[in-house]
């Protein structure tokens, strides 16, 4: 998600300083984009980014403050991805400018949020006059919005489209479930799992070709309707498997509060799995909106009317 914005958006002076040590795992990025605000309607973030004519000792940048939430490691985080408003004047689309945010920075404070799973993967974040430089800025002031759907574009593929043998992820799981559990077995219960099988492969070849054009610079719309199947196959997936496991299937390996290292649902007990899944379709863009983006761009479907599109931000109801 990071190393494909940096590559087509930053400064060459950017990409040489953040892009080895992303990809050697040196550094850890976040996402600071949803807001309590605004989530699937991202366009209208609120948070404030001011110009700093510096001085005093300062560099001249920008001072941010504002709120972000749902930020996965951000606990972690040695940089975040920021979409913050440059302009309240203009639409909330176009008044936007997109910042590499230092997490170390004085005023970035990082406060877990318990999920359903009991576990804090992700967090809120205060951002309370952060200043920056404007080195750190990704695109042209009032491009942040363009910036972003290529940081959007990437994270539906890195969701929906990584790479998977045949029979693994969720649906090896699964698989593995229903060979050992013969006493389970019920034809009902057989059909369904040849049905996910089917369409687990479906979603694993379509993920394939979709990362193939990610990796030539253009991932394209069609990675939402990849990870939209995606989340609606684990979840389907993981469901079954509580069904096939009977009262085995209600093993939790824990409700207690922690803050992960990683996300990891394959190694988990079925429980955690059934419950973590649950989230798979509102991360990386909820599926309400993913099919509204897959009607509009890839079956090229009339738009849905938008009263707010040429109105200035500072002018919506909030």
């Amino acid at each position: 998600m990071a190393a494909p914005t940096i590559v087509r958006h930053g400064s060459p002076a950017l990409r040489e300083r953040l892009l080895r040590p992303l990809w050697t795992g040196e550094e850890i990025w976040c996402q600071l984009f949803s807001e309590p605000g605004a989530g699937s309607d991202l366009a209208s973030v609120a948070t404030r980014a001011v110009r700093d004519p510096g001085g005093g000792g300062r560099t001249a940048g920008w001072i941010i403050d504002g709120q972000k939430v749902w930020t996965s490691l951000a606990h972690r985080a040695r940089w975040g991805l920021l979409l913050a408003r440059t302009d309240p004047d203009l639409p909330k689309h176009r008044g936007l400018t997109y910042f590499v945010c230092d997490m170390t920075a004085p005023g970035v404070e990082v406060r877990p949020l318990r999920q359903l799973t009991g576990e804090a993967e992700f967090n809120e974040v205060f951002l309370t006059d952060v200043r920056l430089p404007d080195d750190l800025r990704l695109g042209d002031v009032g491009q942040g919005w363009q910036v972003a759907r290529t940081t959007l574009m990437n994270e539906r593929v890195a969701i929906g489209g990584r790479p998977t043998p045949r029979e693994g992820g969720m649906i090896g799981v699964l698989a593995r479930a229903w060979r050992e559990r013969p006493d389970r077995r019920t034809p009902g219960l057989h059909d369904e799992l040849l049905r996910l099988w089917v369409r687990a492969e479906a979603v694993r070849l379509t993920g394939l070709l979709v990362r193939q054009r990610a990796a030539a610079g253009d991932p394209g719309p069609e990675g939402s309707a990849v990870k939209l199947s995606y989340a609606a196959l684990t979840q389907a997936a993981s469901g079954l498997e509580l069904e096939l496991l009977g009262a085995d299937g209600l093993r939790y390996d824990g409700w207690h509060m922690r803050r992960p290292d990683r996300v990891d649902m394959l190694g988990r007990t079925p429980g955690y799995r059934y419950l973590r899944a649950r989230g798979n379709s509102i991360e990386g863009g909820t599926s309400e909106i993913l099919r509204d983006i897959i009607a509009e761009r890839v079956l090229g479907l009339p738009a849905v009317p938008r009263a707010d599109r040429n109105t200035a931000w500072k002018d919506l109801p909030r």
